[in-house]
């Protein structure tokens, strides 16, 4: 496959994602939180904004992870791959990942202190905050691997 057609796909996917997690957050998340609201009585009514607030805040990496995955993509359309600014680049996206389950999990505790959480629920999250971390350190491995070829892609260049 061309790097401009692989370029293309990421973007495609990129949009496809980014389109699927606008929905999902203001479209799915108000309205599941509202009928979950409901379900019990009014109950926890007051927990309702204070918890939609949260998952948007939880959203904003994610969208700006997309954001970066953007400009990979155009430097893989240029044939820029293996750089030291893609390396960078899947770096950033390590640190929003890894920062992001530390907020998720931070917040998912500060709600149960408030009243407006379960203890169950902080127990699921532990799930979410590990899928976080193993995205940080994926994306910090190929980080690593995407330094050490660009490294050898400059080293090989030098040499012809």
């Amino acid at each position: 496959m061309k790097q401009k057609t692989l370029a293309l796909w990421l973007k495609i996917v990129i949009i496809g994602v980014a389109l699927c997690g606008l929905i999902i957050c203001f479209v799915m998340l108000p309205s599941v939180g509202r009928d979950f609201a409901d379900s019990l009585n009014g109950e926890f009514d007051y927990a309702y904004w204070p918890w939609l607030i949260f998952l948007w805040l939880t959203a904003l990496p994610c969208f700006a992870a997309l954001g970066i995955g953007w400009k990979i993509a155009d430097n893989i359309g240029r044939d820029r791959s293996f750089s030291i600014e893609n390396a960078k680049l899947i770096f950033t996206i390590s640190v929003l990942a890894a920062a992001d389950s530390a907020f998720f999990f931070i917040g998912n505790i500060i709600l149960l202190l408030l009243n407006m959480n379960h203890p169950g629920i902080v127990l699921f999250s532990w799930i979410v905050v590990f899928f976080g971390l193993a995205v940080a350190v994926g994306a910090a491995c190929l980080s690593h691997l995407v330094r050490k070829a660009a490294a050898l892609q400059d080293e090989s260049d030098l040499t012809i």
